[in-house]
């Protein structure tokens, strides 16, 4: 256990020196940024170790493996980010123990997370998933609304009971015209999240970035960034 924290905190500790190079070509203060350390495939004593090391924020995206972490995790002072494409019969258990869900893109989704937190007496912040590669109308591969879709999904969950209108989230797209350009991409999220305080002040959560393209994301104005191999290794093979 011993060995696995060490190789925890240094790479934490990497990541954060990464994330603050980042913030200082950027003109920004380091606590601008919220480190999320996505837990998925790892086991819950590394959540417990990464807690002791300070991590607050951890995302997991398949409910299977997050509610049973979480519960054996409920003692610790964190936040759960859900980040994963989420189906309705799986929102009552993943209203139960998240605290952010990252992955709102279609209506279904709002008024089944609305119920489950109101049957619970919870309130969920709620970011809606960009999908740079969608046609209007359409989904994206990786889950995510069309940008056309932004401003009809996110006034359902400001006026839905139960949920927050927490911004918006995306995935660097392995296809369509941001192929291959995170910060192209990243500068057109927030050219949405400018377009969406206009109506919703409160919405300025900008989840974007991962483990290869943080510095991109820091750079263009995220205030979230989703890491997960740079902090816990390269992931074991999902049989």
């Amino acid at each position: 256990m011993t060995d696995r924290k060490d190789q925890l905190a240094a790479n934490l500790a990497q990541v954060e020196e990464r994330i603050a190079s980042a913030c200082a070509a950027a003109g920004r203060k380091r606590a601008e940024v919220t480190l999320i350390v996505v837990t998925k495939t790892y086991p819950a004593s590394d959540v417990r170790i990464l807690h002791e090391l300070g991590v607050r924020h951890v995302a997991e995206n398949r409910d299977q493996d997050a509610a049973p972490k979480a519960a054996a995790c409920a003692d610790l002072s964190l936040t759960w980010h859900f980040v994963g494409q989420l189906q309705t019969n799986k929102v009552r258990s993943v209203a139960s123990y998240a605290d952010v869900v990252q992955s709102v893109d279609r209506a279904k989704l709002v008024t089944a997370l609305s119920a489950a937190a109101v049957r619970d007496g919870r309130e969920l912040d709620c970011l809606i998933q960009v999908a740079l590669d969608a046609e209007s109308g359409a989904r994206g591969d990786r889950g995510g609304v069309a940008p056309d879709g932004i401003e009809e999904l996110a006034a359902a969950v400001a006026a839905a009971p139960g949920l927050r209108l927490g911004g918006l989230m995306t995935v660097a797209p392995l296809a369509g015209p941001y192929a291959g350009r995170q910060r192209a991409a990243f500068d057109r999220l927030m050219e949405f999240s400018s377009r969406l305080r206009g109506n919703h002040p409160a919405a300025n959560m900008v989840s974007a970035g991962m483990s290869a393209d943080l510095e991109e994301a820091v750079a263009a104005g995220a205030t979230h960034v989703r890491v997960g191999t740079a902090v816990l290794g390269v992931r074991p093979g999902l049989g």
